[in-house]
């Protein structure tokens, strides 16, 4: 009975998300600032995205039964999207643009 309990309580604690603060990067590893801190975590991105996210960012952590990992940045893009838009931006200023009406942007500039 009381490994039942036990499992039950950990399978009701397994998954934590918490909000933090990226204070370094490197090689697709982070420390975050949250509740606790959190040293080397992966980042995690969908299949073909690469990137390291930069100090200071808002970030959203996520513990589990493997261990905790960084689900992301929250997204602050420099310009307004429509709903059912894609940017793809660096923090120096770089950026592409999928727009709903079909054009694509390069640096602000639309190529065909």
């Amino acid at each position: 009975m009381w490994i039942n309990e036990y499992m039950a309580g950990r399978a009701r604690n397994a998954d934590v998300a918490t909000v933090g603060e990226v204070i370094t990067a490197n090689n697709g590893r982070v420390a975050i600032g949250s509740t606790k801190n959190y040293d080397a975590l992966p980042v995690i991105a969908p299949s073909g995205i690469a990137y390291v996210p930069v100090a200071g960012a808002s970030t959203i952590v996520m513990e589990g039964a493997g261990g905790a990992v960084c689900l992301g940045v929250i997204a602050a893009p420099p310009e307004p999207l429509e709903a059912g838009e894609l940017m793809l931006y660096s923090a120096g200023g770089a950026s592409i643009v999928l727009k709903n009406n079909g054009k694509v942007l390069i640096n602000g500039r639309e190529v065909s």
